[in-house]
């Protein structure tokens, strides 16, 4: 159900580039890419890089994706990797200033750029305005990687660009971009580099909790990298088998900060059993496995469980109150993650494949706890996915809106009577959020909304600040720490006992 995924574009709007119809329009300032003769060369952290955001504009390959099998394949470790990375995800991240700047630096419309040359120039523009690469050598990488890239033609090009952008720093870009734009959701998308839609979107969110002066902070926020969280899952780990050289995450009673280096490295997540997982993600699960004790023989369900993070965390929650724990998930390879996730914590565990829209048919209260982890657009996630945000159109979100509605919708009929709900989303967008709960909620006045600031405040190890939602919890990246994760926990009544038979009564 993921979004068609979108070229980067201008800053602070919707980019719509076909990148075809440009790549037909490039001028003669360097050669087609059909025309590029493979050449074999030293694979540098800069190649890599751009090996990687070409990747993503060309063929909307995922960043986090190739990424790492690039940096494998080079055998790239350390610090070699750690600037690769950074130029990669910082040059995605920032995409539609960058664009902006070189159509002011080159004078010339974007579609006139040939696009490999262009995705060298971002990545020339990020070291001189977002790293600190020193001048020259930025300019002379950016240029020296012309002639193994085919792009001979465009040297003289790339050269005079990139001198021209390397007059001004980004402070001083970002305010010839703003000249004569007075719309401040505008003005924040340039000056951030989001598009505008994600800008006023984002704006909604914060300002339905009375918070709206936090915008600026907000996408500040999601140019940082995400600073990679453990989770040690129960019975299986403790969080201090990680060491004491990690600091224990700020709420998560599971989680430990990532040192520096490969997590990956570290046997106990090698073997599963401690994971990579964002703080909010912990707390969105141990909002449902600890909201109230679990009852020997419960039965639980992950609805939309992959790629199994939340999953695994929940299967070991399960196992360890005796309960019973299946996944579902509609995409198959997705659900073979799911497995691969679960296999830690019990290679038994039941995984479904199977459209969750279909499961209060066919499990008809047949759950007592129940993860509805929606498809969304992922606006809360824009730090670890850097590319996201250019991607994202704001169509999408009706769509996505529908499926939630639905999704949610059948997971009520999943729900024993007396059971727990937890509807979640990586994104704050409010139509995503409390506009799909209040929707479905309209419609069945049976449903109860159970505080879940309360519940999470018995959960964490510090109070969380929140504001005020009728019941659900929204965490920040600016605020918290954590992915943007939206989480609502709602429970459906008992059945009422039985009325006594007529005869049992005497009459």
């Amino acid at each position: 159900m993921s979004p068609a995924p979108r070229r980067p574009g201008r800053a602070g709007g919707d980019h719509r580039d076909d990148r075809r119809d440009r790549r037909d329009r490039a001028d003669g300032t360097a050669s087609r890419d059909a025309r590029r003769p493979a050449v074999r060369e030293q694979a540098t952290p800069r190649r890599i890089a751009f090996d990687v955001v070409h990747a993503v504009s060309a063929e909307d390959a995922y960043a986090n994706l190739v990424l790492p099998q690039r940096l494998r394949r080079a055998s790239l470790h350390g610090a070699d990797a750690a600037f690769a990375t950074e130029l990669a995800y910082g040059t995605l991240r920032r995409r539609g200033f960058y664009d902006a700047v070189i159509r002011e630096a080159s004078g010339r419309d974007l579609d006139a750029i040939d696009p490999a040359a262009l995705d060298l120039l971002c990545l020339g523009a990020h070291q001189l305005l977002g790293m600190s690469t020193p001048v020259h050598a930025a300019v002379d990488e950016t240029v020296g990687l012309t002639r193994p890239l085919g792009l001979a033609r465009a040297t003289g090009f790339v050269n005079a660009v990139m001198r021209r952008i390397s007059e001004r720093t980004a402070p001083e870009w970002a305010a010839r971009l703003l000249r004569g734009v007075d719309d401040p959701d505008e003005r924040l998308a340039i000056a951030t580099a989001h598009p505008v839609w994600v800008v006023v979107a984002l704006r909604a969110a914060l300002e339905r909790e009375g918070r709206g002066g936090e915008l600026e902070a907000l996408l500040e926020s999601d140019n940082v990298p995400a600073r990679v969280t453990l989770a040690a899952l129960p019975g299986l780990a403790q969080p201090g088998d990680l060491g004491e050289e990690v600091d224990p995450t700020p709420y998560s009673p599971l989680g430990r900060r990532a040192a520096s280096g490969d997590p990956g490295d570290d046997p106990a997540v090698a073997a599963g059993r401690v994971r990579v997982q964002d703080e909010g993600s912990q707390l969105a699960a141990l909002a449902l496995s600890r909201a109230r004790p679990v009852a020997a023989g419960e039965r639980w369900l992950d609805l939309c469980a992959g790629p199994g993070g939340k999953a695994a965390l929940l299967a070991a929650e399960a196992r360890a109150g005796g309960a019973r724990f299946t996944a579902n998930e509609v995409v198959p390879a997705r659900a073979g993650l799911v497995q691969r996730a679960l296999a830690a914590v019990d290679p038994a565990v039941e995984v479904r494949t199977a459209d969750g829209r279909d499961i209060g048919r066919t499990d008809r209260h047949g759950f007592d706890r129940i993860l509805l982890d929606a498809p969304c657009t992922g606006l809360g996630a824009l730090r670890r996915r850097p590319e996201a945000r250019w991607r994202k159109r704001p169509d999408d979100v009706p769509e996505l809106a529908a499926l939630q509605a639905e999704l949610l919708d059948a997971a009520l009929d999943a729900l024993a009577p007396g059971g727990l709900l937890a509807y979640v989303t990586c994104s704050p967008h409010p139509d995503e959020t409390t506009g799909v709960v209040d929707r479905v909620l309209d419609a069945r006045p049976e449903v109860v909304r159970v505080d879940t600031a309360a519940v999470l405040a018995g959960v964490t190890r510090a109070p969380l600040d929140l504001g005020s939602l009728d019941g659900a919890v929204q965490l920040w990246p600016h605020r918290h720490g954590t992915d943007a994760m939206f989480i609502q926990l709602l429970t459906v009544p008992a059945a009422p006992p039985s009325a006594p038979a007529a005869d049992s009564l005497g009459a």
